[in-house]
């Protein structure tokens, strides 16, 4: 599904990505640990195209998109929920959906919205209120209905249990293992690691910009080196 081979980025004379490698195959959960500044997000925004890379190949079934635009990868199937939600506050939750799906203009859009609500009921209520009134929660579960609306294979998902309570950070995660029926491959950032690791199927861990570990999560969850670093145990 998803290819990155020697994946470079900088910021000015500054870089920060130095030659990822890493692949998500068609229907897997896989995500990627790290600690604050490790170049994660950097990661995610250069696959979906916010971020220029200086250097690398990104693969995308099959096709590579190093250079497409980031409103073109989405048309391919390629969608992104950014760290910190970022939703359009003044909009509704229903126009914040639409947004989402800006590429169709079919009968299905419809049922994507009922998809969303039932996914997220509390969205349904809140349909016609302010995107900016929601709580944080609510928020996450709005950003990542947005990118579902844009129908994509593959979801990039940036440290989607940020500032949440337990409980809902439970709850999201189970969306998250859902989209699998769906038929959405995930690549996950996330602090989270104990969570991330008990949902994903492989792994990476990233340090200072390269990965340093990777493989099966059922694994790196009791590989020691992990255990220490991102799990404090």
């Amino acid at each position: 599904m998803l290819s990155v081979e020697g994946l470079r980025s900088r910021y000015g004379r500054i870089e920060v990505l130095h030659g990822l490698d890493l692949e998500v195959t068609s229907g897997e959960i896989v995500t990627v640990i790290g600690a604050n500044g490790a170049g994660k997000t950097t990661m995610l925004r250069c696959l979906s195209g916010l971020q220029p890379a200086s250097a690398g190949t990104v693969m995308f079934r099959g096709g590579d998109i190093s250079r497409v635009a980031a409103h073109r990868r989405v048309s391919l199937g390629l969608a992104q929920t950014p760290e910190g939600r970022q939703i359009f506050t003044n909009l509704t939750v229903e126009e914040n959906l639409r947004l989402g799906a800006f590429l169709f203009s079919d009968d299905r859009v419809e049922k994507d919205m009922s998809d969303a609500f039932a996914m997220f009921p509390v969205l349904k209520e809140k349909r016609n209120l302010p995107a900016g009134g929601l709580s944080g929660g609510q928020q996450q579960m709005l950003a990542i209905t947005r990118a579902l609306m844009g129908r994509p294979t593959c979801l990039l998902l940036d440290e989607p249990s940020m500032g949440l309570a337990p409980i809902l950070v439970d709850q999201i995660l189970d969306v998250v293992k859902s989209l699998r029926d769906l038929d959405v491959t995930t690549l996950l950032v996330e602090q989270n690691a104990f969570a991330a690791l008990s949902i994903a199927d492989r792994a990476y861990v990233m340090e200072t910009g390269r990965i340093s570990m990777s493989g099966p999560a059922a694994e790196l969850i009791t590989d020691p080196r992990v255990r220490e670093a991102y799990l404090g145990l």
